[in-house]
């Protein structure tokens, strides 16, 4: 039966040419590299009605004309969407599977016990994937928005205040946690927008609107670079498309400055 293979080497993932200007995932019977006994093959859920693989290789797949490596960030413009979806999800059971092979409690060997866990053979632990959840928020006042530069950007964009919520706190609570710690501002009327798989590595990212209440911008410079208010008629160079940041921004624009 036909499955869809999806193979990663560390965060690129191994593409089928359909001609010059396409690519697709290798949907056939057998898998597009040879499995080696030791690799673990991940059953995922199905897509299109196929069964769905995924496993990691080593080496870069760089002699066969007719397969390409591309990064997983790329593949959002390269692929169907739910096909995009898919491979981030292949790519966090990878990245989850190559950092628990050994138990934190004993130090035993970790197994799959079933598609999405692990058991220790030693002292029968069992863990499950685990996502990072993070919030992101856009702050507007009037038809401003307040966007800023992370240090860790690559590329000359502006994003949103964004960060990790951390344990006994509501998502509520991080936003306004994360604006006060990163800008100085206080907000009001904070309203949810949606959420996002956030694969770079497994990631959750939870957006918000908050309309700006008072303050003065004091960026905390150990996380921000820059930033400050824009007007929407003279943006900076805003974020990819894939992002919830970009949906945020653009969602904004779409109704009137009035979310």
């Amino acid at each position: 039966m036909k499955t869809y293979w999806f193979v990663f080497c560390k965060s690129d993932l191994l593409l089928e040419k359909v001609d010059k200007e396409s690519v697709e995932i290798p949907c056939r019977e057998n898998s597009p590299t040879a499995i080696q006994p030791w690799q673990t093959v991940h059953e995922m859920p199905s897509l299109d009605g196929l069964p769905v693989k995924a496993y990691a290789i080593d080496r870069p797949v760089t002699q066969d004309e007719h397969m390409e490596m591309c990064g997983l960030r790329k593949t959002y413009y390269l692929l169907p969407f739910k096909h995009y979806l898919m491979a981030g999800k292949c790519q966090e059971i990878l990245y989850w599977d190559q950092n628990t092979r050994f138990c934190g409690v004993c130090g035993g060997r970790m197994h799959l016990h079933t598609n999405i866990s692990k058991r220790c053979e030693v002292c029968g632990k069992e863990i499950w994937p685990q996502l990072a959840t993070a919030v992101i928020c856009l702050i507007y006042r009037g038809d401003e928005v307040l966007m800023v530069r992370a240090r860790n950007f690559r590329g000359d964009f502006y994003g949103l205040v964004a960060g990790f919520v951390e344990t006994g706190e509501t998502l509520e609570e991080a936003v306004q946690r994360e604006i006060a710690e990163e800008t100085g501002l206080k907000v009001k009327n904070i309203r949810y927008f949606g959420s996002q798989p956030w694969p770079y590595p497994s990631g959750l990212m939870v957006g918000y609107y908050a309309e700006y209440d008072s303050g003065d911008i004091h960026l905390q410079h150990s996380e921000l670079s820059t930033g400050g208010w824009f007007h929407y008629l003279h943006l900076p160079t805003l974020p990819e498309p894939l992002s919830i940041a970009r949906r945020l921004i653009d969602h904004w624009l779409l109704c009137g400055r009035k979310p």
